[in-house]
């Protein structure tokens, strides 16, 4: 009986307070759906160079390049939506409840926070690339770690909150990536563009900036009893802490950490 019980609580939790108006669509309806990618994803990423031993390591610069190139408009296209459709409804900022109506502006931004959603998994197409470059260095810790959790929030945001406050994270997200995907695909180019992509450092900064904005964010949010779901704001507060701890970890070993090289007149300076 008890096992039962449990059984229907789990059901009501994930199935019946979802979104009627997302609960159905693609790669929506059902958790298994990105446990399952995730997994194969997660045992992808600890097996990169048994599966890819027997390849060459391929250059893919015009696939990089192209890819870069369709990300940048992606995330121009969802930055554009995110913040038109929050104006359509006339949205605030510091407090935005969930609009679960099917007017039409409450659906545009339900529909782009699917589309930033599946966009997640486009992006695993990345470590894919880095396996068959063979630049295992790059599929770290933080590679993996954000590109699987972004998934699993963003199904969340889709089943249970596609709208509302979450067009704040979402929106300011993808101006970044937007950001990060120019870098990357302007230094996928060649090497004749690096002296054009001096600030890597600043595009670090962007990145950190957005994970402070959602920590102070959802704290605002609890703390004057915003009409939006707690349960969603405190997971997002422990998220956006592992994020800083991460990529401010990165930043430090890559910014502040570098060898110091020689003048030849015995002083020394920072390379960067």
């Amino acid at each position: 009986m008890a096992l039962q019980a449990l059984s229907n609580q789990l059901y009501y939790a994930i199935y019946e307070r979802a979104d009627t108006r997302t609960e159905d669509w693609l790669l929506v309806k059902s958790p298994w759906v990105p446990i399952t990618v995730v997994s194969c994803y997660m045992l992808l990423c600890l097996n990169a160079k048994r599966v890819t031993s027997q390849l060459p390591a391929y250059q893919l610069r015009g696939t990089i390049v192209a890819y870069n190139g369709f990300m940048v408009l992606l995330s121009a296209y969802m930055t554009f939506e995110f913040f038109g459709a929050a104006l359509q409804s006339n949205f605030g900022v510091l407090c935005v409840p969930v609009d679960y109506s099917r007017a039409q502006s409450a659906v545009r931004m339900a529909s782009v926070c699917w589309i930033y959603y599946i966009s997640k998994y486009i992006e695993l197409v990345e470590t894919g690339m880095f396996a068959l470059r063979k630049k295992f260095n790059q599929i770290s810790y933080l590679h993996v770690y954000h590109h699987s959790s972004m998934i699993f929030v963003w199904w969340l945001a889709c089943k249970y909150v596609a709208g509302g406050q979450s067009y704040i994270f979402g929106g300011i997200n993808s101006f970044v990536h937007f950001v990060m995907y120019t870098y990357y695909g302007l230094s996928a180019v060649g090497p004749h563009m690096q002296k054009y992509l001096w600030w890597k450092k600043y595009l670090t900064m962007l990145q950190l900036s957005q994970f402070v904005v959602l920590f102070v964010y959802c704290i605002y949010s609890i703390v004057t009893e915003c009409d939006y779901p707690k349960w969603l704001c405190k997971l997002m507060i422990a998220y956006a802490i592992t994020l800083l701890m991460l990529f401010g970890n990165f930043y430090i070993h890559a910014y502040n950490n570098k060898p110091k090289k020689s003048l030849g007149n015995g002083t020394t300076k920072k390379q960067h």
